[in-house]
């Protein structure tokens, strides 16, 4: 009996001893550290480091969805539609939902901060236009999906500049007003190629150089670019800038001053006025370049933004150039929540005869009156 259970008690012994082994063959692998992202604040809020990079990316954009009626502007209503029914006509509505991305890069190198910028559109709607005007650039009213476009891509080094950007002739000097169609009475053909040069003279006073491509019927017709320079001074008070562009097809000269003034806390008021030579030009037919879009040899645009609060402000312009074109615009816009407003605007156009298809199709006769209006939802992030 001793000698049963002493085999017992070994055999017993030897299987604890053989799965212990076992178990202790096991190689269980470590967790590997996990690599969170790490804040870049260098550049502003939003910026983040690419994992094992010295490079900061930030990812935004913004969701717009625009109702419009009427018929003035650029954004207007879709009149004089078929009725679906009897055949006859009807004004309807203009609408259209765009989603914008833009990236931003930055990092720091031996030759100075090195910067991209992207932006790119996608839009789904319709257009301003009648039954007949299928076109293009207006697409007429049947909504769907519209061209993607690219708005923005470029890369700058220092102080230079290089690809797809804005004409300096205009985002320099700054837009119209915060309104929507700042651009009743136009100031600039804004796309292009370039090579620009920004420079910071200290003391508040900044400067650019740019050799621009130009866009459409406007892009250079020989190795001749068109040129742009620019000169700014800023202070607490405002700012007052200067632009002067040379267009290399036309060979003509034409320039824009800006005065920005911070009135109060509440109020700030600008105005700008452009002129432009026309002497190689037919001011009857085509009156127009790259950098003079507005009627006649002279244009001036003014207005202003009224802050009621932190959510709510109230903003207006008024536009009028050499052939007596007048344009208005004011509207009201509430943030709601951070990042998300809502604006409505009402627009008013008296002018001759405009072609979206030609910029550079213009008459002083044939003035005609219109009314329209805009509701704006802005989601930004």
């Amino acid at each position: 009996m001793n000698i049963k259970s002493l085999l017992l008690g070994s055999a017993a012994a030897l299987i604890a001893v053989s799965g212990a082994r076992a178990a202790d063959a096991v190689v269980v692998a470590e967790p590997e550290p996990a690599e969170y992202v790490k804040i870049c604040d260098v550049y502003g809020a939003g910026y983040f480091y690419i994992p094992g990079t010295e490079t900061c990316l930030r990812i935004g954009g913004y969701l717009r969805y625009d109702m419009g009626v009427g018929d003035s502007g650029s954004l207007d209503g879709a009149n004089n539609v078929p009725d679906h029914m009897d055949g006859g006509t009807n004004d309807t509505w203009y609408k259209n939902m765009r989603f914008t991305l833009r990236t931003y890069t930055g990092q720091e190198t031996e030759l100075g901060t090195l910067k991209t910028f992207t932006e790119t559109r996608f839009q789904f709607g319709n257009s301003s236009g009648d039954y007949d005007d299928q076109t293009p650039v207006n697409n007429g009213w049947q909504a769907g999906n519209k061209t993607t476009s690219l708005n923005f891509a470029w890369i700058q080094l220092g102080g230079l500049r290089v690809g797809k950007d804005e004409t300096v002739y205009d985002q320099f000097i700054g837009y119209a007003g915060n309104v929507i169609q700042d651009t009743l009475i136009p100031y600039g053909v804004k796309d292009t190629n370039l090579i620009s040069y920004y420079f910071d003279a200290g003391s508040g006073f900044t400067g650019v150089v740019s050799l621009e491509e130009g866009t459409g019927v406007n892009t250079i017709d020989s190795y001749v670019p068109h040129v742009v320079g620019g000169l700014k001074y800023k202070g607490d008070w405002g700012a007052i800038t200067g632009v002067a562009a040379y267009d290399s097809n036309y060979e003509e000269v034409s320039g824009k001053v800006r005065l920005d003034v911070n009135v109060s806390k509440e109020l700030s008021l600008f105005v700008m006025g452009g002129y432009g030579t026309n002497d190689n030009i037919d001011d009857f037919g085509t009156g127009r370049t790259q950098y003079k879009p507005w009627g006649g040899n002279w244009a001036i645009w003014g207005g202003g933004t009224y802050k009621f609060n932190d959510k709510t402000s109230f903003n207006a312009q008024i536009s009028y150039d050499d052939w007596k074109n007048l344009g208005v615009a004011a509207n009201v816009a509430y943030t709601i929540v951070p990042g998300y407003t809502i604006t409505a605007e009402v627009d008013y156009l008296n002018a001759g005869k405009f072609d979206d298809l030609d910029f550079n199709n213009w008459t002083k006769a044939d003035k005609k009156s219109s009314v329209g209006g805009i509701v704006r939802f802005q989601r930004n992030f």
